[in-house]
């Protein structure tokens, strides 16, 4: 593991697509510089492990092992776990009693929105809410999950970002004719940032093809959870977007989008959309200098610091920074000011 940051270590983060990880099979994935595990037994039933992919014998993934009933066989020399991770057989000393320490790290997962979350310490929360997963009205999709070599950070304040919107997604989602973007209201409390009253002009919502002047309403209930709400002529369009930190540069995006309209739309053809817009971002994203995102402390300028300048639309950017400092993340992020 290569961050002590307790906020990253005691959120839950989105690894896989649920019904990816199926009865027998072991999946691996990356989270925070920790390689795991992912793995169900042969139970209807049964929930996922989420292990460190390691065997503690000698070094080798576990991941390259079997399943048999309850248990992982290592493929290097056979040794038995069992579903707390401890050994309980050694094919080469069958009489001896597996050693103490012969046991592999375990971490809390659960499965919530169609995908896997794993919390690496102990989660201070639950998952992110997303009312509209329940709600029949709401037409729900999946968008990604995209791969980004960039800091997960950089990558997060992008989903919020809607300024880049009209030259980055010119012709879909903004227009640089049209690139003034109103004052907006930005509030930061102890449990996030709320942003209200932001409002663009697009071309098109959502690759229905219908534009128009849009209203957002966007709430940062965690480090890398966003949950966001556009009001279009047609009705609510709902973002649940998620940033997994692989890395401190590299991560996976998650993106569930829910409307109340559109029914008549594929899923397919939302998809398509939305794959551009990530291919358009990710380009930008990974030309990024520094590659961690440099964060500012409560009493620096507003205006500008050392590595970067803003202005008055990039309220939104200056409070999460801030608040990503006095949290005190340090990992995918810089220190500049």
């Amino acid at each position: 593991m290569v961050t002590t940051d307790k906020f990253l270590l005691n959120d839950w983060h989105p690894v896989a697509i649920s019904k990816e990880c199926q009865i027998n099979s072991i999946k691996r994935v990356r989270l925070l510089g920790e390689d795991l595990a992912l793995w169900r037994s042969n139970s209807n039933e049964s929930t996922i492990q989420v292990w460190q992919d390691r065997c503690p014998h000698r070094g080798v993934r576990i991941s390259l092992g079997k399943i048999v009933d309850d248990t992982i066989i290592c493929g290097y020399h056979g040794w038995e776990y069992n579903l707390a991770g401890k050994c309980v057989h050694i094919p080469a000393n069958p009489k001896q009693k597996p050693p103490a320490s012969a046991e592999i790290k375990t971490y809390q997962c659960q499965e919530r929105y169609g995908l896997v979350w794993v919390c690496l310490g102990e989660p201070a929360k639950d998952v992110a809410p997303f009312p509209e997963w329940e709600d029949s009205n709401y037409r729900k999709v999946l968008m990604g999950p995209y791969n980004c070599h960039t800091s997960p950070f950089r990558a997060f304040e992008n989903g919020f970002d809607v300024s880049h919107f009209c030259f980055a997604h010119e012709g879909f989602v903004g227009d640089s004719q049209k690139a003034e973007i109103e004052d907006y209201e930005v509030e930061v409390d102890t449990n996030g940032i709320t942003v209200s009253n932001l409002q663009m002009w697009q071309p098109d919502h959502d690759g229905t093809g219908v534009g128009g002047k849009v209203t957002y309403f966007q709430r940062i209930c965690r480090v890398l959870t966003l949950y966001i709400v556009k009001h279009t002529s047609r009705g609510r369009m709902i973002f649940f977007f998620a940033v997994t930190p692989v890395s401190e540069e590299e991560c996976t995006i998650w993106m569930w989008i829910a409307m109340n309209y559109g029914q008549e739309t594929p899923d397919s053809k939302l998809r398509e959309f939305q794959d551009k817009l990530f291919h358009q971002d990710a380009v930008l994203l990974e030309s990024h200098r520094p590659v961690r995102l440099p964060l500012c402390s409560k009493n620096s300028a507003e205006a500008d610091w050392p590595s970067e300048v803003h202005t008055q639309c990039d309220r939104a950017s200056i409070a999460y920074r801030r608040w990503l400092k006095e949290l005190g993340i340090t990992f995918g992020v810089c220190d500049n000011c």
